[in-house]
């Protein structure tokens, strides 16, 4: 059983491995990135919503394409640099918090809100300081030994999720406590929730790396 095992790692090292998974997760969390500036622009001016919204369901497509990419590549490629179902992971839940990004723009757009609170700003900004982080992480995963600055990373996305936990409750609070328009305060909670959702994916992308470090150093 030993000799097969040794066997099967040799002939692992011989096979060629597709870096181009790495790359992929990049152009991906580009995307990510240029949304969140967007949502975030948009959330802060109100002007010109619906191209706003154009341009993030535009990013959102672009995202999809590259996860497929990477899932077609997948099925393809005999010898993964990291663990098969890590990639999968990682790829689809990256596609999931554009996926929220446009939520956001959408609800924004067909609730005809015109004009947000500072706190959901605040929750704008912390989703670009994730987004930010997200590209960082991923940008250094292709080499372990960058493993100790990727948990940093991964470490101040949680943290910036439980910051925009507390923005919401405070929000939500203010919302249900000063607001008299029922019709505007379920707009503004449902924008609140949807923000603060952004950064959950967030965190579940930073959680999905650290696993992958942890295994891989």
């Amino acid at each position: 059983m030993a000799c097969r095992r040794r066997g099967a790692a040799v002939f692992a090292r011989l096979m060629p491995t597709e870096g181009r998974f790495f790359e992929l997760f990049v152009e991906h969390a580009e995307q990510i990135v240029e949304a969140s500036h967007e949502l975030a622009s948009l959330m802060a001016a109100f002007d010109d919503v619906q191209r706003r919204c154009y341009n993030i369901e535009t990013i959102e497509k672009r995202g999809d394409r590259i996860t497929h990419a990477a899932i077609e590549l997948l099925h393809k490629t005999f010898i993964t640099p990291i663990d098969r179902e890590d990639i999968h992971q990682l790829v689809t839940r990256m596609d999931d918090i554009l996926d929220m990004m446009e939520d956001a723009a959408q609800s924004i757009y067909l609730y005809d809100i015109r004009s947000v609170t500072l706190d959901a700003k605040r929750l704008a900004d912390i989703c670009v300081g994730c987004a930010d982080n997200v590209k960082d992480a991923v940008s250094l995963l292709s080499n372990m030994e960058n493993g100790a600055k990727i948990l940093a990373i991964c470490a101040e996305i949680d943290k910036l999720e439980s910051e925009a936990d507390h923005v919401m409750r405070s929000a939500m609070a203010k919302l249900f406590r000063d607001e008299p328009d029922v019709r505007q305060v379920i707009k503004l909670r449902a924008i609140y929730e949807t923000l603060e959702g952004v950064t959950d994916r967030c965190e579940d992308v930073a959680n999905i790396i650290e696993g992958i470090v942890l295994d891989n150093s």
